[in-house]
């Protein structure tokens, strides 16, 4: 085939496996990023109009809204921001950051926002919808129990809001430009044809959804046509492959408005293009960066419809869009040149959130790469860096999980709020800001000062319960997804039969372990209303707090994760998904510490619970080395979806000199990842530099921060969220 001249390999030629033609084709890059070049004088056409319409959309929050035709692969006519100037083309909709109604997720609610932003939709259009289709919104009320409207009213459980796609599916979108749409629709023809025995629900709904991939590829082909693409083949160079590529994650995202749509690990792929038109002489450097410039553009300019829900959840209005980088494979890394050109789009574009870079790390990536993801970091806090222990098909979800890439898919189950548990365990089963009774069979603590050894009991019985309605609640979510807002062009990307897990977070960790440090190594006086709930705590003596280095707590800390994997590990899921257990919040710190009251670490009612994995903020002041020996405690192995970590460092604690601070970014990274840690973010600042993006929101468009598991634009916070940044610990020593 023409379009595979000087490619290696047989294995992927004959069936689909492009990790199998990466590690046949793609070059290690060992050396310095001297080689990179700046914007080339296209790409600053089409950032500087790009620029001015998010400057525009901050004052105004959606900067228009498509209100004639719903959300679709090929249901838009073309889009471009400089038409002359764009080397990769396609928006979702006709014109840049031009957002439209999904009416598979939620039809009420974004018509709604559509309302109170000024627009109209055709009411004509509305009503056919109506009459045949229904909305996930309108439908999965129906079907949640009692409980579980209980407990996310309580916000004792979160998942996703009810009026937003699921996400989190890592696609293949290499596929398309490796084989061309005509080979992945003969082999979903293929799979089709050999589902024809013992016919019964499974293969009914396979068969069923097979038919909805092949569907949505034959549309993907058609939009790509109207730009004037013939994508039916494979990609013959660079720009083709890149085109092909985005066209897949267009598709996606014109089709489905997930939380997180991670485009991928595509560096090494894309780079096997590159080298080849280079050595051919139809590339320069230039024009190979301007081709990775003008993607991440693309990625940047990728919004939804958003209700105020959803802000207060998942912190910003952008959506998480993750680029995996790095990683290795058999002892030999996979940083390309390509892996330096998608980090120099930061420096030539202007930082900002999207896409969401992370980093794969391990002792085998090169000395060079390590060294320019320092010095990224020192200028910008944009990257994240996760400890590589799977195969050159990982890809990070979003948060913190990992998923190989065309062959797993994670569902999300969730979050559970730990410091409602420990109330619950402490107020007999009710509601410490309500009074409601939540959970039965829970002994109240009637006595002035708490008793270890009663509270860890009722701890048990407590959690037990939520992880039967968190279960339950994930499993529903999941059936009503796949069956009225089924993602047909992302799952058509990946194989038929894919590994399914499904990923469960837990928040509030730290708020538990201090508390019952308190209780377990302090006098804790309990104060109660006229009703006997406990409304504030009052420690008698000091305590060993989480994130020191003590093993005392440190070991309450570990403990209470292996409780919680075990009574979930015992559940059953969806489509017989494997489970998955986190340590993140997704912004849901924020939201749950809204609706807890006072606990007995010394926290007050109603403030932000910590982040993911961290430590209460600022009682971690034995220095970071310290701090993260705390977090190595935790158990790992039961922790398979990630332990996320953000820590704060004021840029003298790395040292006076730039080479210095370099040097000792990579020795933090080096020895926490080689001491087992799982994900690490730093942000590199002074906690000043935070309260003047605090108090000065529009000077500080552009500032961006690391926040569990995403990047975030500090301005696109709302004010609670955005004050429990700024309370957070900023370690000046190590």
């Amino acid at each position: 085939m023409q379009e595979w001249l000087k490619f290696k390999g047989k294995k992927w030629q004959q069936i689909i496996d492009v990790d199998d033609f990466i590690l046949n084709n793609y070059k290690e890059y060992k050396g310095s990023s001297d080689f990179l070049k700046g914007m080339s004088r296209r790409t600053n056409k089409v950032w500087a109009r790009c620029e001015k319409l998010i400057e525009k959309e901050s004052t105004i929050s959606i900067l228009d809204i498509e209100d004639s035709y719903f959300s679709g692969i090929d249901n838009f006519e073309n889009g471009y921001i400089d038409k002359k100037s764009e080397v990769i083309v396609g928006l979702q909709t006709d014109e840049p950051l031009k957002v439209f109604v999904n009416p598979f997720i939620c039809l009420d609610s974004s018509l709604q926002v559509v309302k109170n932003n000024g627009y109209r939709f055709d009411k004509d259009t509305v009503n056919r919808f109506k009459d045949f289709s229904v909305s996930v919104e309108d439908i999965i009320e129906d079907t949640y129990t009692e409980d579980i409207k209980k407990f996310r009213r309580l916000h004792v459980i979160e998942g996703l809001p009810d009026n937003y796609g699921r996400g989190f599916i890592v696609s293949d979108y290499r596929r398309i430009a490796l084989y061309g749409v005509d080979f992945l629709i003969a082999k979903k023809l293929h799979d089709l044809d050999r589902l024809k025995k013992d016919i019964n629900y499974s293969i009914i709904r396979t068969r069923e959804e097979v038919v909805k991939q092949i569907n949505a590829l034959n549309d993907l082909k058609s939009m790509a046509s109207r730009y004037g693409y013939n994508i039916s083949r494979p990609a013959k160079n660079a720009r083709e492959a890149l085109q092909w590529l985005y066209f897949g994650f267009l598709a996606a995202v014109k089709e489905n408005n997930g939380a997180s749509i991670p485009t991928g690990n595509n560096s090494p792929f894309i780079d096997i293009y590159i080298e080849r038109d280079i050595e051919n002489g139809i590339l320069t450097e230039e024009l190979a960066q301007e081709l990775i410039d003008q993607f991440v553009i693309k990625l940047r300019m990728v919004r939804f419809i958003r209700t105020p829900m959803f802000n207060d959840y998942f912190m910003g209005k952008t959506p998480i869009i993750t680029e995996t980088i790095g990683g290795v494979y058999n002892n030999q890394s996979l940083i390309t040149k390509t892996a330096y050109r998608f980090l120099n789009s930061i420096e030539n574009l202007d930082v900002d959130s999207i896409p969401n870079f992370s980093i794969l790390w391990s002792n085998y990536l090169p000395d060079n790469f390590k060294i320019y993801c320092s010095k990224i970091m020192l200028e910008h806090n944009v990257l994240e860096f996760l400890n590589d222990d799977l195969t050159v098909s990982s890809a990070v979800t979003g948060t913190s999980g990992k998923s190989k890439i065309g062959k797993q898919i994670d569902y999300y189950g969730g979050n559970c709020n730990l410091a409602k548990a420990l109330l619950y365990s402490i107020n007999g089963g009710l509601d410490e800001l309500t009074g409601e009774p939540v959970i039965e069979g829970v002994e109240p603590i009637s006595t002035s000062n708490l008793e270890y050894s009663k509270i860890a009991k009722n701890l048990t019985i407590v959690l037990k319960k939520m992880i039967d309605i968190q279960s339950d609640y994930a499993n529903i979510v999941h059936y009503i997804q796949d069956k009225y807002s089924y993602e047909s062009i992302q799952m058509a990307l990946n194989d038929t039969v894919v590994e399914r897990y499904i990923t469960f977070g837990i928040t509030g960790l730290s708020t538990l372990v201090d508390s019952l440090s308190a209780i377990r190594y302090s006098n804790v006086l309990v104060k109660r209303d006229e009703n006997g709930l406990s409304t504030d705590f009052q420690s008698q003596d000091k305590f060993p707090r989480f994130g020191n280095d003590l093993d005392e707590v440190d070991k309450i800390a570990s403990d209470i994760v292996k409780l919680y994997y075990k009574i979930l590990s015992t559940k059953s899921f969806y489509r017989n998904a494997k489970v998955k257990l986190g340590i993140d919040s997704n912004g849901m710190n924020v939201i749950y510490g809204k609706n807890t009251g006072a606990t007995p670490d010394g926290r007050f009612k109603l403030v932000a619970l910590p982040s993911a994995a961290n430590p209460t903020s600022n009682v971690d002041n034995s220095g970071l080395f310290a701090s993260l020996k705390s977090i190595l405690k935790l158990p790992s192995k039961v922790c398979t979806n990630g332990i996320v970590t953000t820590v704060n460092i004021t840029p003298g604690a790395l040292g006076s000199k730039k080479t210095e601070s370099v040097e000792n970014i990579i020795s933090i990274l080096d020895n926490y990842f080689e001491n087992g840690g799982n994900h690490l973010e730093l942000n590199i600042l002074e906690k000043n530099e935070m309260l003047q993006a605090f108090n000065n929101g529009n000077k500080y468009s552009n500032f961006v921060i690391r926040n569990s598991g995403c990047a975030i634009k500090y301005c696109n916070l709302t004010s609670d969220q955005q004050d429990s940044l700024v309370d957070r610990t900023y370690h000046k020593v190590l």
